[in-house]
C-alpha cells in the first residue's frame, strides 16, 4: 500500500492486531515522515523520507542515503553491499507500536523482517489456540525473521512487538527475487531450514578448550608472511632443537617470537599483545605447539609454523621476501587486531584454577561492556571472571543447549539463534530447576559463548546473599551492604586472614549519608581511599539528593550530642565535626563555581562556616580544617558577588567576542545568550536570556519582543529541513541545535509551513585555497589547542547531567554539548571540503591533507579530532569517489587503513580502548564513546531498587566519568616549537569551520563530481 493510501485512514495501532492477515494493515503504520529517528552511538542519527518512497520513485541520491544509514544498523552490518544496495530500492519502513501481532502461528508469511529498533517477543503454542502461547525467545536489535515464506511453508510462531519497534519489511516476491539473485550471500545470514542446514538434532558440546584447525586464508596468508620474514631477517629463530636428548624439528622458541615481534612493528607496545598475536596463528593451527598445547606462552617453549610441518619445506624465493617486505605491515596490523580477542580466549580456555590475577582482571574489564551483566554488581562480575568457561561452535545448526523441556545445566551469553551478541539465555531454567522452553539452534557459524555451569552459578549467588547485609527500620531495607575484601595489601600483611570492608548497594539518602559519615578515615595516610569513596556520594547526590536535601542533612549531622558525659560528647563531636567537615570540602571542591548558581548551597556554605568558626575557638583540633573551608567559602561568596564576574554575555557562536587574546572560561547557566530566533517568514528577533532558560522562559523572551506569544511554540530546525517541536521544560536548547541548526518561534498551526534559512545550507565554495597553504601539523595543533580548551570547559558534573536528562536538574550542559558538536563540526569539515572541491588532482590532495592532519592529532593525543576526521572520510559521499581514491599513494591509503582499524566497533570498540589504556594523560578522549558507556550503564541498571536508590549503579557511572579527571590529570604543554609560531591566521581559521552539515546535499554533490558508473 502507498504512503498515500496509508494517510487516507487513522496512523493507529490496535492492540493484537494481525498485521499480515489484516485487509487494512497499512493503516496501522505510523506515518514514517513523522517518525524516523534511530538511536545509533548515543546520538541521534535521522532517517531522512527517501525510503518512503515507493521503490521505483527513489533516485540514485536517495538509495545512497538509505544505504549509508543501513549498513550503520547491526541488522545489515554482515550483509555484501550488492544486496544492501538491493535491499535499498525494495525495503519499506515500519514503524509499531508496543503489542502489535505481526503475524501468528501457522500463517502463511507474505513479508521477510528485520528489525532496526525496539524488540519483539516470540510465541509457540503445543495447541491450536492463541491462548496458551508460551514466549521462547525476544528478538533484538540486529535480528532477522519471515525466511518461510521462500517456500510459503506455515510460520513456526507468533510474533508481538515487545515495546515500540521499527522494522524494515520485504515483500514476498522482492525477498524470493534477491534470494535467486544472491543466494551465496543471503545463505549464511537466515535461520535454518534457508541458511546452514540442520546435520544432526543432537550434536554434543564441543569441548571449550578445543580449537578449530580450519585456518581461514587471511590467517594462513599471515602466518606464510611472518615465516618468510624470520626466515629472510633472522633465519636462525627456526631450526632443529634439542630437549632432553630428543629432537624437534624446524622449530621457534615462544620468547624468540615475542622479541622478533616487539621489534618488527610500533603497533605493538606489549609482550602480552605479542603473545595475542601469535595466539591467532596458534588457534588456527598456522602455528603449532610441538606437543599440541593450546595456549602461546612468552616461556622456552618450541613452535612450529604448518610449513614446516612437511619434510623439506622450500625456503622463500626472492619474489616471495619482496612481497614479504610489502605485506609485513598490514600483516601486523591485522594481527593487533585480531590479538586481544585471542588472548580473552586463550585465558577463558584455561581451566578456572589456572587463571592468574592478570587474567581475572582482564576478563572483569571484558564483562562490564557485557549487556546481559550490567545489571550485576561488581562482586558478581569479579565471582564470574573466575569461573567462566569460553565455549566455540564452528558450524551452523548445531544445537547448543538442551531439548525442550529438559533442565538446565548451564547458563550461557553470545550469539544464538534469533539473539544477539549480548543477550544472554539458559538463566530461568537455571535457576529453578524448570524445564527449558525451546532448544537453542546456531544461527550462524562460528559462534562464540561463556558459559556459567550450575554449580558455580548457584554458589556465587550463595556467597553473594550470604556477604549482604541488610538494616531494616520498620522491617523495611533502609541500607543494604556488601562485604568485599579491602584491597589494602599493605593493610593485610601479617595478617592471616585478609581484611574486609562493607561497600554500599543500595539504601536510602539519608543512610547512605550516615553510613559514609560514619565510615570516613580521618587518618592522613587514608586520604586518598577516604576522597576515592566520597567521590561516587559526591559526585552523584544529585540524582538522587539534591542539594535542597543535602544542605540540612549535613547541618543535621553537625551538633553536638544532647546526651552522655561531657567527655563523651566532646570526643563524638569532635569525630563527627571532621567526618562532616572533611565532606562538605569536598563536596564545594566538586562543585566549585556551579555552588553560585545555588542559593540553598550558598547559604548553607555560609551558615555551616560560621559553626566550624565558632565551634574551633572551643575545639583546637578543628582549627586545622578551619583555613581551608574560609578559603573555599571566601572564593566562592567573592566571585558570585563581584558584579562584573556575576555573569557573561554570550555572541550566538557562544564567544564573548575577545577569545582572540583571552583563554576561553565555561560557560556557566547564569550567563546570558543574545541568540536569533526566526519567524516563518525569516525574519527574527534578538532575545537576551541565561544560556540554561528553559522553553518556556524563551517563549516568554520572544512574546515580549513580538508583543504576543499566545500559542507560540519554539522549533528546531536543521538544514535538511527537519523539525523538533521542543517540550515546555527543556534546558539548554542553544547549545544543543545542529551546526547549521535555527530556532523558530510560530504558532502551532503554522509549523508544517516553516522552511529552513538560505544561510542553513552552508558553504558554496569550499577553502582549500587558504588552508591547503598552511602546515598538515599547524593545523593539528591548532585543532588541539582549540579542543582541549573546549574539553576543559567540561565540568565532570555535565556528564550526570546529559546521562540522566539535563530537564531533570534544571541545569545546562552548554560546554559538553558544545564540545560534541565540535566533533560533528570537523567531521562535516572534512566531507564539505571534498565535495566542494571539483578538481580531481586537488581533491586526491585534500585527502592527504586530511590523513596527515589526522596522524599529527594523534601524534597530540586528540583523539576526538582523529576520530572526527576518519569518520568524514569515511562518509559515504567520500568513500563512494573511486577515482578520487585510486589516485591516493598506496603509502596514505595504509595509513587511512590503520587509522580505520581504532575505528573497529566490534568487541565495544576494543581497539580503541586498548590504544587509550597505553595513553597517559593529557589527552583528549573520543568523547561520543565516552557518553554511550555511561548511557548504557545508565539504562542497563534501575537508579532505584524496592525504592532505595541503586548506589552500585551510581558507583558505575562515577567510574566513567572518572577518566576525564584522568585524561585531564596533567596540563596540556604546548609543542616548544609550534608555540613560538604565530599562526594567527590557522588558529582564527581553525575555530571559524563553515560546514554543509545536510547529508542528502552532500550526497549529491559528490554524484556530480563522480557520478554512478553504469
Amino acid at each position: 500500500m502507498s504512503i498515500k493510501e496509508h494517510h487516507q485512514g487513522p496512523a493507529k495501532h490496535t492492540e493484537g492486531i494481525d498485521l499480515e492477515n489484516c485487509s487494512k494493515k497499512r493503516k496501522a503504520v505510523v506515518c514514517i515522515a513523522c517518525k524516523t529517528i534511530l538511536f545509533l552511538f548515543g546520538s541521534l542519527v535521522y532517517l531522512n523520507p527517501e525510503i518512503t518512497k515507493r521503490p521505483l520513485e527513489r533516485s540514485s541520491e536517495d538509495v545512497d542515503i538509505i544505504f549509508t544509514r543501513l549498513k550503520e544498523v547491526k541488522a545489515f552490518e554482515k550483509f555484501h553491499p550488492n544486496l544492501l544496495h538491493q535491499i535499498c530500492l525494495c525495503g519499506y519502513y515500519e514503524n509499531l507500536e508496543k503489542g502489535i501481532t505481526l503475524f501468528r502461528q501457522g500463517d502463511i508469511g507474505t513479508n521477510w523482517y528485520a528489525v532496526l529498533a525496539g524488540s519483539l517477543d516470540v510465541k509457540v503454542s503445543e495447541t491450536s489456540s492463541h491462548q496458551d502461547a508460551v514466549t521462547i525467545c525476544t528478538l533484538g536489535i540486529g535480528t532477522a525473521f519471515g525466511e518461510s515464506i521462500l517456500d510459503n511453508t506455515p510460520r513456526h510462531a507468533t510474533i508481538v512487538t515487545r515495546e515500540s519497534s521499527e522494522l524494515l519489511r520485504i515483500e514476498q516476491k522482492d525477498f524470493k527475487a534477491l534470494w535467486e539473485k544472491y543466494r551465496q550471500y543471503m545463505a549464511g545470514l537466515l535461520a535454518p531450514p534457508y541458511g546452514t542446514p540442520l546435520i544432526e538434532p543432537h550434536v554434543p558440546l564441543r569441548p571449550a578448550n578445543t580449537i578449530t584447525k580450519v585456518p581461514s586464508e587471511k590467517i594462513l596468508r599471515a602466518g606464510k608472511i611472518l615465516r618468510n620474514a624470520i626466515l629472510s631477517r633472522a633465519p636462525h629463530m627456526i631450526r632443529d632443537r634439542k630437549y632432553h636428548l630428543k629432537t624437534y624439528r624446524q622449530c621457534c622458541v615462544g620468547t624468540e617470537l615475542v622479541d622478533w615481534m616487539m621489534q618488527q612493528t610500533p603497533c605493538v607496545h606489549s609482550r602480552t599483545q605479542a603473545v595475542g598475536m601469535w595466539q591467532v596463528l596458534l588457534e588456527d593451527g598456522v602455528l603449532n605447539h610441538v606437543d599440541q598445547e593450546h595456549h602461546f606462552q612468552d616461556k622456552y617453549l618450541f613452535y612450529r609454523f604448518l610449513d614446516d610441518e612437511h619434510e623439506d619445506a622450500p625456503l622463500p624465493t626472492e619474489e616471495e621476501k619482496k612481497e614479504c617486505d610489502e605485506e609485513l605491515q598490514d600483516t601486523m596490523l591485522l594481527l593487533s587486531q585480531m590479538g586481544p580477542d585471542a588472548h580473552m580466549r586463550m585465558i577463558l580456555r584455561k581451566p578456572p584454577g589456572q587463571r592468574t590475577v592478570d587474567d581475572l582482571e582482564i576478563i572483569y574489564e571484558e564483562l562490564l561492556h557485557i549487556k546481559a551483566l550490567s545489571h550485576l554488581s561488581t562482586t558478581v562480575k569479579r565471582e564470574l571472571a573466575g569461573v567462566l568457561i569460553f565455549e566455540s561452535h564452528a558450524k551452523g545448526g548445531t544445537v547448543v543447549l538442551g531439548e525442550k523441556g529438559s533442565c538446565g545445566e548451564r547458563w550461557a551469553g553470545g550469539v544464538v539463534c534469533t539473539l544477539h551478541e549480548g543477550d544472554d539465555f539458559g538463566k530461568l531454567a537455571l535457576v529453578n530447576d524448570a524445564p527449558r522452553a525451546a532448544s537453542i539452534v546456531l544461527r550462524e557459524d562460528n559462534c562464540h559463548f561463556l558459559r556459567v555451569d550450575k554449580e558455580d552459578f548457584n554458589r556465587i549467588l550463595r556467597d553473594v546473599e550470604a556477604n549482604t547485609v541488610r538494616l531494616k527500620e520498620h522491617d523495611q531495607d533502609v541500607l543494604v551492604l556488601e562485604k568485599v575484601p579491602a584491597g589494602n595489601r599493605a593493610s593485610n600483611q601479617g595478617n592471616s586472614q585478609p581484611q574486609q570492608k562493607y561497600t554500599v548497594m543500595s539504601g536510602t539518602p539519608e543512610k547512605i549519608l550516615e553510613h559514609f559519615l560514619e565510615t570516613i578515615r580521618l587518618e592522613p595516610a587514608l586520604n586518598e581511599a577516604t576522597d576515592s569513596v566520597l567521590n561516587d556520594f559526591v559526585m552523584m547526590h544529585c540524582v538522587f539528593m539534591p542539594n535542597t536535601q543535602l544542605c540540612p542533612a549535613l547541618m543535621a549531622q553537625y551538633p553536638f550530642p544532647s546526651q552522655g558525659t561531657e567527655q563523651e560528647k566532646m570526643d563524638y563531636a569532635l569525630n563527627n565535626k571532621r567526618r562532616v567537615i572533611r565532606l562538605v570540602l569536598q563536596w564545594a571542591a566538586m562543585y566549585g563555581d556551579l555552588l553560585q548558581e545555588d542559593d540553598v548551597a550558598m547559604a548553607f556554605l555560609e551558615e555551616f562556616y560560621v559553626s566550624v568558626s565558632d565551634d574551633a575557638r572551643m575545639i583546637a583540633a578543628l582549627k586545622e580544617q578551619l583555613p581551608e573551608l574560609e578559603k573555599i567559602v571566601k572564593q566562592i561568596s567573592e566571585d558570585a558577588k563581584a558584579p562584573q564576574k556575576k555573569h557573561k554575555v554570550l555572541l550566538q557562536q557562544f564567544n564573548t567576542g575577545d577569545e582572540r587574546t583571552q583563554k576561553r572560561q565555561p560557560i556557566r547557566g547564569s550567563d546570558e545568550v543574545l541568540f536569533k530566533v526566526y519567524c516563518i517568514d525569516h525574519t527574527y528577533t534578538t532575545i537576551r536570556v541565561p544560556v540554561s532558560a528553559s522553553v518556556k522562559e524563551v517563549i516568554s523572551a520572544v512574546a515580549d519582543k513580538l508583543g504576543s506569544g499566545e500559542g507560540l511554540i519554539i522549533v528546531k530546525m536543521s538544514s535538511g529541513g527537519e523539525k523538533v517541536v521542543l517540550k515546555p521544560n527543556d534546558v539548554s536548547v542553544f547549545t544543543t541545535l545542529t551546526i547549521n541548526g535555527r530556532l523558530f518561534a510560530c504558532p502551532r498551526e503554522q509549523f508544517d509551513a516553516l522552511t529552513p534559512l538560505p544561510e542553513q545550507e552552508g558553504p558554496t565554495v569550499g577553502t582549500v585555497g587558504t588552508f591547503e597553504l598552511m602546515s598538515s601539523k599547524d593545523l593539528a595543533y591548532q585543532m588541539t589547542i582549540y579542543d582541549w580548551e573546549l574539553f576543559n570547559c567540561v565540568h565532570e558534573l555535565e556528564l550526570i547531567y546529559h546521562t540522566f536528562g539535563r530537564h531533570n536538574f534544571k541545569k545546562t550542559t552548554a560546554n559538553l554539548d558544545l564540545f560534541l558538536r565540535r566533533f560533528n563540526e570537523i567531521q562535516f569539515w572534512v566531507v564539505t571540503e571534498i565535495c566542494l572541491c571539483s578538481q580531481l588532482s586537488k581533491r586526491v590532495q585534500l585527502l592527504k591533507k586530511f590523513i596527515k592532519i589526522a596522524a599529527h592529532c594523534k601524534e597530540y593525543k586528540n583523539l576526538n579530532s582523529f576520530f572526527a576526521i576518519v569518520m568524514g572520510l569515511s562518509n559515504v559521499a567520500v568513500s563512494r569517489l573511486a577515482l578520487t581514491w585510486e589516485k591516493l599513494p598506496s603509502k596514505f591509503k595504509k595509513f587511512y587503513a590503520e587509522f580505520e582499524s581504532l575505528m573497529d566497533p566490534s568487541r565495544n570498540h576494543r581497539a580503541y580502548r586498548l590504544t587509550v589504556a597505553k595513553l597517559e594523560p593529557p589527552l583528549i578522549p573520543f568523547m561520543p564513546l565516552l557518553i554511550k558507556d555511561m548511557t548504557f550503564t545508565h539504562e542497563g541498571n534501575k537508579t532505584f531498587i524496592d525504592n532505595l536508590v541503586n548506589f552500585e549503579k551510581m558507583r558505575m557511572i562515577t567510574n566513567t566519568a572518572r577518566t576525564v579527571r584522568y585524561y585531564r590529570s596533567q596540563p596540556f604543554n604546548p609543542d616548544a616549537a609550534q608555540a613560538n609560531k604565530n599562526h594567527q591566521d590557522v588558529r582564527s581559521y581553525v575555530r571559524q569551520l563553515n560546514v554543509i552539515d545536510n547529508q542528502r546535499t552532500l550526497s549529491q554533490m559528490s554524484h556530480r563530481l563522480e557520478p554512478r558508473r553504469p
